[in-house]
């Protein structure tokens, strides 16, 4: 498993269309999953899952995405699972950390880290 957690400060919708992009155009064999959107008041929560494969692996590597929004207050979630073969105890995360990587690299791109702030994980 590979974790990147955030807040951000930003429009909602913006920030949730640059991850879903990012994630879609980073690799060939990235397929959306599914997701789910509630909303209550000012607070907005998005929750979306894709997967793509990892030839590191020989499988598939999931990216589980969470955004939860109040106003322009933002935490963005992105938990990597799977892209290992073993049975008992994972050999490798390559997949899962790469998979984490491009979503990473273009959120700071876009959302540079500010002095003080830092990744939850």
């Amino acid at each position: 498993m590979a974790k990147y957690e955030r807040r951000l400060v930003g429009n909602f919708d913006a920030v949730l269309r640059l991850c879903e992009t990012t994630v879609m155009q980073g690799s060939l064999t990235a397929s959306y999953e599914g997701g789910s959107d509630v909303a209550d008041g000012d607070l907005r929560v998005a929750v979306r899952v894709f997967e793509r494969y990892s030839g590191f692996s020989g499988s598939r590597v999931s990216l589980n995405l969470t955004l939860v929004g109040g106003g322009e207050q933002l935490f963005l979630s992105a938990i990597a699972s799977g892209g290992s073969r073993a049975v008992l105890f994972k050999l490798d995360t390559v997949g899962e950390t790469n998979f984490l990587e491009t979503l990473r690299a273009e959120v700071e791109k876009q959302y540079p880290v500010q002095a003080g702030e830092g990744d939850f994980a």
